[in-house]
C-alpha cells in the first residue's frame, strides 16, 4: 500500500501542459489585441466609400455632414463661385445628386494614431481597389486635399476628396460628391470643397 500511495499520477503532467498551453494562448491573443488597439488600425477594412462612411459614422471623433445642392449653392457659389468657378461651378452644383463629408478630429493622444495607422491606408486601399483616377487640378498644392474621380472620358460620375483640417493636428477628411459633371466642372467643384468643409464643420 505504501508503494501504491507514492506512485506518480500519470494524468497530472498532461493536464498541466495543456493548462500552460491554454494560458499562453490566451496571453498571446490578449497581447495581439492590445497591439491592434494601440496601432488604431482598422479591424475590417472598408471596401467602398459608402462602407467607409457606414463603418466610422458613429465612432468617437467622427462627424458626418450631408450637403444639399442648395447648401452648396449658398455656401460655395455665393461666396466664391463667380471668382473661382463661374459657369463650371454653377453647372457642377446643378449636377449634384448626393454630397457628404466625414471629418475626424482626435479626442485623445492615442486616437491620433488612427489616422496614420488606419484611416489613410484604409481609404487609399479602397480607392485603388475601386479604380478611382486622380483629378489633376490647377489648385494642386494649395490645400492638403487629394482628389480622385470615377469617370468615363470627360464624363465624371463621382468626385472623392481626402485631406485634413488645417487647424486640427491628426485630423482626417473624406468628401464624396456624386452626380453628372465634366472634368472642368469637377475641378471647379474641387476648388470650393475645403471651404465648404470648414464652414459646415464649425
Amino acid at each position: 500500500m505504501h508503494f501504491l500511495d507514492c506512485a506518480p499520477t500519470p494524468h497530472r503532467p498532461l493536464r498541466s501542459r495543456l493548462g500552460l498551453q491554454l494560458l499562453a494562448l490566451i496571453i498571446a491573443l490578449a497581447l495581439l489585441a492590445g497591439c491592434q488597439a494601440s496601432r488604431g488600425g482598422p479591424d475590417t477594412p472598408a471596401r467602398t466609400v459608402p462602407a467607409f462612411f457606414a463603418k466610422y459614422r458613429d465612432r468617437p471623433g467622427f462627424r458626418t455632414t450631408e450637403w444639399s445642392a442648395d447648401l452648396l449653392q449658398r455656401l460655395a457659389l455665393v461666396r466664391v463661385g463667380k471668382l473661382l468657378g463661374g459657369n463650371d461651378l454653377t453647372n457642377a452644383i446643378t449636377g449634384i445628386r448626393t454630397a457628404r463629408a466625414m471629418t475626424f478630429t482626435p479626442t485623445s493622444g492615442s486616437a491620433r494614431n488612427l489616422v496614420d495607422a488606419g484611416l489613410n491606408s484604409e481609404v487609399n486601399g479602397l480607392l485603388q481597389a475601386e479604380r478611382y483616377t486622380s483629378l489633376v487640378t490647377s489648385s494642386a498644392g494649395a490645400t492638403d486635399y487629394h482628389y480622385v474621380v470615377k469617370a468615363n472620358g470627360d464624363n465624371v460620375s463621382e468626385l472623392v476628396a481626402t485631406g485634413t483640417m488645417p487647424d486640427a493636428l491628426g485630423s482626417f477628411v473624406l468628401v464624396q460628391v456624386q452626380g453628372n459633371f465634366t472634368r472642368a466642372q469637377a475641378e471647379a467643384l474641387s476648388k470650393v470643397l475645403p471651404d465648404v468643409v470648414q464652414t459646415t464643420n464649425k
